[in-house]
């Protein structure tokens, strides 16, 4: 399947992966640095590993691969790094992860400065790679949100002038279904239409946890040659979506003991087990931040959920009428961002590490599927503040 018939996302993915195996190969050039911009997972571990497979061999990974974040390393550091040549490896690969510290605030000319001098006389063994998740490109470009797209011209006019610009987009509906199709080809086997269907509506277009699934599916029908809409509600419907909805099915029903019970099956049934508190915590936030787009546009049937919904944003369609009646539960706008703020905090919390992912998830759950304080009038701003 040639670049052109795909998206954005996957079209620009593809020019990068050819511009790097060409440099590799010998058979072109390419540029000492780019910037990866936007938040699409799958498509930047795609462009990692053309990158590693082209420049890092596995035995010279220690020396000549860097992970390097702004957050505890200093642009001056990085470019350093980027300067000096390894003695052990003839090439250098750096990732520059936490670029949206170039961006706060102060004007950063020093940093700047140091970017441009570099640029001018880059390392020719050395390549550059800056990982630009903080903005969030959709499939359709003319949807950006407005901090997006001042963020992106920002990225634009200053990295992006002295670097290769390889925008991730969202991956569309049909794209995810073309990947899916063609990557079950590869495996010599053919998945059906609907099937292919279900399972892009199940997990709305992430394609990370698609390609998990169809990982999966390719093993449980291995050696039949066909994928079926019955293979995929049993492998992926049943397992991992119809309990996410009946555990915000409990919160939004203020039944904590319920809630409990299914957050612990969630937990019990993953391969992964509570280091997939992640994955759960960000389908809890996605389902919260639905619900909070159906009450604020007052959706009251499933068929107008679909015009209130984006691409990319959807629930899958089983779950459409279940999501409008939780969501008409919540009495405002103000309890349904409570419970974004809370899943925000937790999610701070797991990513620094705890001792026990499971009794932050329990803890967020509870809290989810308690009644909110009530606000003193004469104390409103404390009473927040206890709300988190």
């Amino acid at each position: 399947m040639t670049a052109a018939r795909w998206g954005a996302g996957f079209a620009n993915t593809a020019r990068f992966v050819a511009e790097i195996q060409a440099a590799a190969a010998g058979q072109g050039s390419m540029r000492p640095g780019y910037v990866l911009a936007g938040d699409e997972a799958f498509l930047f571990d795609r462009c990692r590993a053309a990158v590693l497979k082209a420049f890092v061999p596995p035995d010279l990974r220690d020396f000549c691969l860097s992970d390097l974040d702004l957050a505890s390393n200093s642009i001056f550091e990085v470019l350093d790094r980027a300067q000096t040549p390894s003695l052990m490896a003839p090439f250098q690969v750096i990732f520059v992860r936490n670029v949206r510290q170039l961006y706060t605030r102060g004007a950063k000319k020093d940093e700047f400065a140091a970017l441009d001098r570099y640029f001018r006389s880059p390392n020719p063994q050395a390549l550059l790679i800056f990982v630009a998740d903080f903005i969030r490109i959709p499939t359709d470009i003319r949807r950006m949100e407005m901090d997006d797209k001042n963020r992106f011209e920002r990225l634009t006019e200053t990295l992006g002038e002295r670097c290769g610009m390889v925008e991730l987009a969202r991956v569309s509906e049909e794209d995810a279904m073309r990947w899916v199709i063609a990557t079950a080809q590869e495996a010599d086997t053919r998945i059906e239409p609907d099937a292919a269907r279900e399972l892009v509506d199940a997990l709305g277009a992430d394609m990370l946890m698609i390609s998990s699934e169809v990982e999966k599916l390719l093993l449980y029908t291995m050696g039949r040659g066909r994928i079926t809409l019955g293979d995929v509600e049993t492998m992926v419907l049943g397992a991992k979506q119809r309990s996410l909805y009946e555990l915000t099915d409990a919160i939004s029903a203020r039944d904590r003991a319920r809630a409990i019970a299914l957050l612990h099956g969630l937990l019990n049934s993953s391969e992964a087990g509570e280091d997939a508190a992640i994955g759960h915590l960000y389908m809890l936030a996605k389902t919260f931040r639905q619900m909070l787009v159906i009450l604020e546009k007052n959706v009251r049937d499933s068929r107008a959920i679909w015009q209130a919904l984006w691409q990319g944003f959807r629930m899958p369609p089983f779950a459409a009428d279940d999501l409008i009646r939780q969501a008409r539960r919540y009495k405002s706008r103000r309890d349904l961002t409570r419970a974004l703020r809370l899943i925000a905090r937790a999610d701070l919390e797991l990513r620094s590490s705890p001792p026990d992912k499971r009794l932050v998830l329990e803890r967020l759950v509870y809290e989810l599927a308690s009644e909110p304080k009530p606000v003193s009038p004469l104390f409103p701003a404390a009473q927040l503040s206890f709300e988190g």
